[in-house]
């Protein structure tokens, strides 16, 4: 997954139903001295919304949680969309536009407190490591530089096949990944995680090679495969919102003779458009075990 020098402002075109980060704050400085605890946090995807619904696919958010043994405050700190799942897998197709336009970009969001209603109902609140203030705050200086760097989400994994081990063609980033990078940040500065088991949730297609097709200015612009282009906004239609449950059963029947019946789908990874020739069994969603990491040598005490 590439990284860039800045983040670009979104086009107020593109808007969430519901705010992005709310009650966001600053990260604070911790004191030297103050002991910090750390919670793995997981819950069903729009659990305020579907309560467990998603959560018996298994389709569940990752967060991680702090408490600061000095004030007593706790903290959350997740990843996810600026303008939710839909926009970030699929474009829209705007009139009088060429190309495909996306509303993909996902940050870190940090506040006070700790819904443990939320996380702990349907989902996961565990302990597992306790840092001290000085390894937070380098943390929390690696949030900054990962949060302006990695700023586009990509909801699928794709991999060539179930087997294991399997060629990954592309990787997901979305909130699990941002975990996982957190609890190696921490554990490259020093950090012992407990022994607990962890899982996260990937949606995987699966794909034959993929086939390099070009960025948005070689297929849609003044000189590009009108031919390549139109067969992108095809593929890309049947994804739009639906305002009747008629249109998205028609749309459904498309998408199933493109993906599954033409082994067709197209992927935007990185500002550029990729052909997989789809395979079997196309789609999974799998809830599997990614271990807690193993630090390096270098070591804060607590």
């Amino acid at each position: 997954h590439r990284r860039f020098d800045y983040r670009p402002k979104t086009d107020p075109y593109c808007q969430a139903r519901y705010t992005f980060c709310p009650t966001g704050s600053a990260i604070p400085v911790m004191k030297e001295e103050d002991v910090i605890e750390v919670y793995r946090l997981q819950a069903p995807v729009w659990e305020f919304k579907y309560g467990d619904l998603l959560g018996h696919l298994k389709i569940m958010h990752d967060a991680v949680g702090f408490k600061s043994s000095l004030t007593g405050k706790n903290y959350t700190m997740e990843w996810y969309e600026l303008f939710q799942l839909g926009n970030c897998t699929f474009p829209h197709l705007r009139p009088g536009m060429d190309a495909p336009f996306w509303c993909n970009q996902g940050a870190a969001c940090f506040y006070e407190g700790i819904d443990d209603a939320h996380w702990k109902e349907n989902g996961t609140l565990v302990l597992v490591t306790t840092i001290p203030g000085t390894m937070f705050n380098e943390m929390a200086k690696w949030v900054k530089y990962d949060n302006e760097t990695g700023i586009y989400y990509e909801t699928w994994t794709v991999q060539a096949s179930p087997d294991k081990p399997s060629i990954v063609w592309f990787d997901s980033y979305e909130c699990s990944k941002f975990i996982l990078r957190t609890y190696q940040k921490l554990a490259d500065l020093g950090a012992v995680f407990k022994k607990i088991q962890t899982n996260y949730t990937s949606i995987i297609l699966f794909s034959g090679e993929p086939v390099y097709l070009g960025n948005e200015t070689s297929i849609f612009g003044p000189l590009g495969n009108k031919t390549l282009a139109a067969a992108i906004r095809d593929f890309y239609y049947p994804f739009k919102p639906h305002q009747t449950v008629r249109e998205f059963f028609v749309d459904l029947l498309k998408i199933i003779d493109r993906v599954i019946l033409n082994h067709q789908f197209y992927l935007f990874y990185n500002l550029e458009y990729w052909f997989l020739p789809m395979k079997f069994p196309y789609l999974k969603i799998i809830y599997e075990e990614v271990p807690l990491p193993i630090g390096s040598k270098i070591s804060f005490g607590v």
